[in-house]
């Protein structure tokens, strides 16, 4: 869907010749420093086809911080993966070193079983 159809507070046609859509701004989530994000590692097989991923949650900042950590994550563990909706998923199951690496960058985490 293009943005032009997004969100343009319910209107679909108007007369007034100089009328102006008006689209809903998404705020970006405010980074917090690293010592004061709270993440939380899991390891995630829900509906995958029973592949493993290893789950960052709980980051808070702009979408843009999430997939520059994300991608320092998959580069350091040499897999794929993805930064979207909040979370980093790594293809496989790298808990403790995707821990490991964000203990080292600063933040403070947690390892949770997950399944």
């Amino acid at each position: 869907m293009s943005k032009k159809n997004k969100n343009r507070d319910g209107v679909v046609f108007s007369t007034d010749p100089d009328f102006a859509y008006r689209y809903e701004e998404q705020e970006e989530a405010e980074l917090l420093p690293a010592q004061q994000q709270k993440l939380r590692v899991s390891l995630d097989r829900k509906q995958r086809g029973g592949k493993e991923v290893t789950l960052v949650t709980g980051f808070v900042g702009p979408q843009s911080e999430l997939e520059a950590l994300g991608k320092m994550l998959k580069t350091k563990c040499g897999v794929g993966g993805a930064a979207k909706d909040g979370e980093i998923m790594v293809q496989g199951d790298h808990r403790e070193r995707v821990l490991q690496i964000l203990l080292q960058a600063g933040y403070s985490g947690s390892k949770r079983s997950g399944g």
